[in-house]
């Protein structure tokens, strides 16, 4: 049977909602999240994002096409924040900075970074050491939204995400990345959406080591940044 889905915020225009990590956004052999999502708070829904199988976290849908519409262009001219929550048992080559660099296709579904930047992946990732777990904690800012970005980031620090094998990360009971929060301006009134991890026995025990301001990671000064070409995602 097929668990029920958390609602964190339901709006007249949109529903933020809990994705488990194993889900698929898509369906495949079963009912995808969205099918299940459209069941459960029996409404038609609009995908304006998406989650990896693997990530769990926060996933906006809207109520219609108007405000899909709206949602989607948002997040096409990074008018949306997006933070993301990731762990490794890989000490990274470096501890914060940017990530940028164009991405193509590798083999067995994967992706990697290329050192070329005409329409580049961008992230900004911080990172905290968790030394009694073996483990280090990342906090990762997408810029754009490109498939796989964030795993294809860490990959290339040298920290593959813990359970995520397709990029080499080891063996784990799950995926550990997880969408942690969303702010964005909505006619005028600022959301902002935050879901800590609640599955997984390693974000279990990394969450009360956290840092306290991880938390709420749009108060943290983030490096700005401008896209070459504000058209492109």
């Amino acid at each position: 049977m097929t668990e029920s889905i958390a609602c964190l915020r339901e709006h007249s225009d949109w529903l933020a909602l809990h994705k488990a990590a194993g889900v698929s956004f898509h369906s495949e052999s079963g009912a995808g999240f969205v099918v299940q999502a459209e069941r459960q708070f029996d409404c038609k829904l609009y995908p304006v994002h998406r989650l990896d199988k693997m990530t769990s976290g926060i996933l906006l849908l809207a109520k219609s096409s108007t405000a899909a519409a709206a949602l989607a262009e948002r997040f096409a001219r990074q008018r949306i924040e997006k933070y993301y929550l990731a762990l490794s048992d890989r000490k990274p080559r470096r501890k914060q900075g940017w990530v940028k660099g164009d991405m193509t296709k590798a083999r067995r579904g994967s992706w990697k970074l290329l050192p070329t930047h005409q329409q580049p992946a961008v992230s900004y990732v911080i990172s905290h050491g968790l030394a009694e777990l073996g483990l280090r904690a990342f906090l990762v800012k997408p810029w754009t939204g490109k498939t796989h970005q964030i795993r294809v980031a860490l990959k290339s620090l040298g920290s593959a995400i813990l359970g995520d094998e397709l990029y080499g990360g080891s063996p784990a009971d799950r995926g550990y990345l997880h969408a942690c929060a969303l702010c964005f301006d909505w006619h005028g009134e600022q959301i902002r959406l935050q879901c800590w991890p609640e599955s997984g026995q390693h974000f279990l025990a990394a969450s009360p080591a956290l840092p306290e301001p991880w938390s709420s990671p749009w108060q943290l000064s983030w490096p700005g940044y401008q896209q070459p070409n504000s058209d492109d995602n």
